[in-house]
């Protein structure tokens, strides 16, 4: 008698209903079984038709079957059908009992029928799982103790500009800036000997990242320790907050700076004035608050429409920059009414030369949209510390010498100390 082998314990399964199929598509999973035959007396169970798709043998008589297979060495014999003679049958074959059958089968069954659902609700999870993590929106990035990469989730491919492919198994500090990058190192092994860390278990800590084109953005971090198959690991769920980050500044820039000309505003122009003053207390300077109102803008605008006035004030604000420093300030304050600081001035003089520099600047004319227009500027001059030391005094003192300024024929500019002189003439007369 001629002895097959087999890669597998050759198996005869007898009965293809339910439990006949399910312990079929088990051992088909499993390469230490080779299910050598199947038989049924229905030739249209499940488990014949799964068995024929996939190259087993078939038969409708189990007495049959038995006989088929009785050159495989070591054949168990599995009955799942009702049949009790089966195991008579199969010791006349075999010579010895190796048929599981009766409550020992239901028993296997049941055992078969609950792993494939354990089984089937693992896949369920990790399926589910998987696609939590392919189409979440942040990035999520998995390393382990050494700081290599073992988790880039689609998200973080698009954040930082690396495929899966290029990062897995690549330190994370490549991700980094310096001098993070260079000092990741340390303060990974130092959590691992302390315990002790600054990052993992804060929830939104805003870092800074590169991307694969080595353009440094802003970065929302939440970090997290995780054991997986006794080996550490760290999850980082990252989310790129460029967008956030800039739409923070414009609301900051938009309540701190005119929106028509980009100047500073009357209350950053004020923080700044403060700013100048307590350094010329300081250095023992000398600084100077210049208050401009053009002279002629109504009538511009109401003839040539907002449009133009608000051009106009955009170029009246160029030029005003052309004039000045570096060091100085110019602030739009409403209308067409400006305030500019002065630092260092070393005398008055030198205050009155820059109003004269602006004024002459100003008189230019200018081009709004094919129209040549031409306009004017009153200021007024208020100087520290020869008027006063409070701030907002020095601003109001330069605001009264402008209208002094407009009362002496506009287009020109006056001091405060002509103001005082001016009240006291008028005490004396």
């Amino acid at each position: 008698m001629t002895m097959q082998r087999t890669q597998g314990y050759p198996v005869l399964i007898i009965g293809a209903g339910r439990g006949g199929t399910a312990l079929l598509e088990m051992f088909l999973e499993d390469n230490l079984v080779m299910v050598v035959a199947i038989a049924d007396s229905n030739p249209d169970a499940s488990g014949i038709q799964l068995a024929k798709k996939r190259g087993i043998a078939t038969f409708t008589d189990a007495v049959e079957a038995l006989q088929a297979c009785k050159n495989y060495p070591e054949c168990i014999v599995y009955n799942l059908s009702h049949d009790d003679s089966i195991a008579a049958e199969a010791f006349k074959v075999f010579g010895d009992k190796r048929v599981s059958s009766g409550l020992e089968v239901k028993l296997f069954w049941q055992m078969v029928t609950n792993l494939k659902q354990i089984k089937g609700e693992l896949e369920k999870s990790q399926y589910q799982l998987q696609s939590i993590i392919h189409n979440a929106m942040d990035g999520i990035i998995m390393i382990n103790e050494n700081g290599d990469i073992h988790g880039f989730n689609p998200a973080a491919e698009e954040i930082f500009g690396y495929s899966q492919q290029e990062i897995i198994g690549k330190n994370v500090r490549m991700l980094m800036p310096e001098p993070d990058r260079s000092a990741h190192d340390g303060y990974l092994h130092r959590y691992l000997q302390t315990g002790q860390g600054k990052i993992l278990g804060v929830r939104g800590r805003e870092v800074t990242a590169v991307r694969k084109n080595g353009e440094e953005f802003p970065m929302e971090l939440s970090a997290s320790e995780m054991m997986l198959g006794g080996h550490r690991y760290f999850v980082g769920i990252i989310r790129d907050i460029t967008e956030r980050k800039q739409a923070e500044q414009r609301i900051a820039h938009l309540a701190h700076y005119d929106y028509l000309t980009d100047l500073p505003n009357r209350a950053l122009f004020l923080d700044m004035l403060d700013h100048s003053v307590a350094l010329a207390k300081r250095n023992n300077l000398k600084l100077s608050v210049l208050f401009l109102d053009l002279d002629g803008f109504k009538i511009i605008n109401d003839t040539l429409g907002h449009d133009a006035g608000d051009l106009l004030l955009k170029e009246v604000a160029e030029r005003l920059k052309e004039s000045l420093r570096v060091s100085d300030v110019v602030a739009r304050v409403g209308g067409d009414e400006f305030i500019l600081v002065l630092d260092n001035i070393e005398s008055a003089e030198n205050a009155e030369h820059v109003a004269g520099k602006i004024i002459a600047s100003l008189s230019e004319p200018f081009d709004l949209m094919g129209n040549r227009v031409q306009v004017g500027a009153s200021i007024g001059i208020s100087i520290f510390p020869d008027n006063d030391i409070d701030p907002d005094r020095l601003v109001k003192q330069a605001d009264e010498a402008m209208y002094l300024a407009k009362k002496s024929g506009k287009n020109t500019s006056r001091f405060y100390r002509e103001v005082v002189a001016g009240r006291h003439s008028k005490e004396i007369a």
